[in-house]
């Protein structure tokens, strides 16, 4: 079965880094799209970054755009979201996911809709303090 195991959240300061880690199981990994996504208290889930299998097309989110990147270890089957200059407005558990595509992929916004991920996480809490 497929597993999604989220980690490296924690608590910072604003302006500070933090790197996420998804570690994958149970699936040809390189096959598929993953994203990470965020849901804060109150406010609905929404994606953050995107990338394909072969991490040629990554997608973000405009408000972490040039603050995040998402990158992938195809041989470790691990998807990373490295985290910079973070705010209060980043704090949220983050998931990350497994595309519903085979071998192709949704580009753009596509990408970021939770709706096109089948698979996720349990999540990992990361909390940006003022």
């Amino acid at each position: 079965e497929v597993q999604l195991v989220e980690s490296g959240g924690g608590s910072v300061q604003a302006g500070g880094s933090l790197r996420l880690s998804c570690a994958a199981s149970g699936y040809t990994f390189r096959n598929y799209q993953m994203g990470w996504f965020r849901q804060a208290v109150g406010k609905e889930r929404e994606g953050v970054a995107s990338i394909d299998g072969g991490s040629t097309d990554t997608y973000y989110a405009a408000s972490v755009k040039g603050r995040f990147t998402i990158s992938r270890d195809n041989a470790r089957n691990t998807v990373y979201l490295q985290m910079d200059r973070l705010t209060p407005e980043d704090s949220a558990l983050y998931y990350c996911a497994r595309s519903r595509s085979t071998y192709s992929y949704f580009p753009g916004t596509l990408s970021l809709l939770p709706g096109n991920y089948n698979d996720w996480g349990q999540g990992t809490q990361v909390t940006v303090s003022s």
